[in-house]
């Protein structure tokens, strides 16, 4: 019997989430990409737990692009980069609304120098030029707005400093993957299924774990 997925290869496993056998191809490609598969599903389980070599060499890759930030802040800043950087993938847009890595870079920006003003008791917001970047901007302000409400006044300072970083890291992936567009909101993306991105309306409340329920910037090594 063919795959029902790809009509090309022979279906040998049984996929629970779509209750009929797929190809080994179409479990491992479309596995939580286009398949929602359950949590209990053995090749989910298995495959997270023998992640095959090229997901290590990426995982490895993507580490390798966030250490020179994450080396450079303190435990907490760790946390709000990981966890902005989550919202750099939630608020990319999609379709022809969709941002490009410049468009976020300018979204970082900006808000950097707005939290940066604030942190002088200054109230002045910084504006990107274009709209998937002022989408993004409003969106990343929003969350982070929220996340602190109640806390030390030197939140705007922590969120100057990780928007800074974030910055830096979209424009060193760029210099490195020249003529792809997009090749920091792929990482992004990445780090945000890995860590689980947050929910609509939700940030983390002080004193609890970053994304993914981890403790620091160990959460995202593989």
């Amino acid at each position: 019997m063919r795959c029902p997925l790809c009509s090309a290869r022979p279906a040998k496993r049984s996929c629970p989430a779509l209750g009929r056998e797929i190809c080994p191809v179409c479990c491992g490609t479309k596995r939580e990409v286009e398949i929602r598969c359950p949590a209990d599903c053995t090749y989910l389980v298995a495959s997270k737990s023998h992640p095959p070599a090229a997901v290590r060499r990426r995982q490895d890759q993507d580490l390798a692009v966030l250490t020179p930030a994450l080396a450079g802040l303190s435990e907490a800043r760790q946390q709000l980069f990981l966890f902005t950087v989550t919202l750099v993938d939630r608020f990319k847009g999609e379709g022809l609304e969709a941002a490009s890595d410049a468009d976020a870079a300018a979204a970082a920006a900006a808000l950097a120098g707005t939290y940066e003003t604030a942190s002088k008791g200054l109230i002045y917001e910084q504006r990107p030029d274009s709209l998937p970047a002022q989408r993004m901007a409003d969106g990343i302000k929003g969350m982070l707005d929220q996340l602190g409400r109640g806390r030390p006044s030197g939140f705007a300072a922590d969120a100057a400093a990780v928007l800074r970083q974030v910055e830096e890291r979209i424009i060193a992936v760029q210099r490195a993957a020249a003529g792809d567009a997009r090749a920091f909101l792929s990482l992004a993306a990445r780090v945000a299924r890995r860590l689980g991105s947050p929910a609509s309306g939700e940030a983390p409340a002080e004193g609890e774990a970053g994304p993914g329920g981890g403790s620091g910037s160990s959460i995202i090594l593989p």
